[in-house]
Formats: structure tokens, sequence, C-alpha cells
């Protein structure tokens, strides 16, 4: 198995990127074109990035302002069963973040392109956070 890790640190407080990688209104402002789900354990989260690719996964880990996680449940077969997941950690108003998908069957062409794309959304994440920058989802892989 293969899996992808990004560590690194976000200028504000635990609680706003706990909401912006939880809710669906945080998710679609980096990563989704349009998500629904609740924020808690066992709720299933809709993740729509365009006609051939309208997502599932379930709330697998979901402990305020510290951990989430989603297992995908509809997606791609290298997607399949794996797990999305952030760790936040404070320090002192600066949120360490440790990023995971892991779960990969193998580490092929499309694990690759997604350890990219992963960095790439992440800095939006980030930047969002920090500046209120916001990158309408057409350009989020060109920016």
């Amino acid at each position: 198995m293969a899996d992808i890790f990004h560590y690194f640190p976000i200028n504000v407080p635990i609680e706003k990127v706990f909401e912006c990688v939880s809710t669906p209104k945080g998710l679609d402002i980096w990563w989704s074109k349009s998500s629904a789900g609740k924020p808690a354990i066992g709720e299933t989260y809709g993740l729509f990035f365009g006609a051939e690719y309208n997502w599932e996964a379930v709330a697998s880990k979901f402990v305020p302002a510290k951990e989430f996680e989603l297992t995908m449940t509809k997606a791609d077969s290298d997607w399949m069963n794996s797990k999305v997941g952030f760790t936040l950690t404070d320090k002192n108003n600066v949120t360490e973040v440790h990023f995971y998908h892991t779960g990969w069957k193998e580490d092929n062409e499309h694990y690759r392109i997604s350890n990219y794309c992963w960095a790439m959304y992440l800095r939006i994440l980030k930047r969002n956070l920090e500046f209120g920058e916001e990158v309408p989802y057409e350009n989020r892989l060109n920016v």
C-alpha cells in the first residue's frame, strides 16, 4: 500500500482550520466543487467534483478541533476505502496540520498525481485561511 502525508502550519486558530476541513462550506473553499454532509461521526458526505466524479465518504473520525477523517465509499477504484484525514495541533495560535490520505492499493500514476494535487489543494486551504484568498474551483490546480 502507498500513503500520502503532508505536514504544514497554518497561522490561524485551530477552530478555524477544523471548520474548513470538516464542513461542506469549508471543503468547497479549497477542495470540492460542491459538498454536503454533517460533521459528525458516521455521517455521509457527498463530494462533487464534476459529472464523472460524484463521490461519497463517511466521517470515520470526528474529534472537534482535533481530528477529522473521511473514508471513501463511492469513488474512483484507487480511492475506494481509502482514508482522507487531518490531525490538528495548536501551537500558540498556529495550527500544525498533519494531513494524510492512506489506503492506496498501489503506488501508481493516479497516486502520484493525487499526491501533487493534494499539495496544491492544501496550499489553497492555507492561503485562504491566512490571507482570505479565494480560487475558483476550475483554477485550483493552476495557481
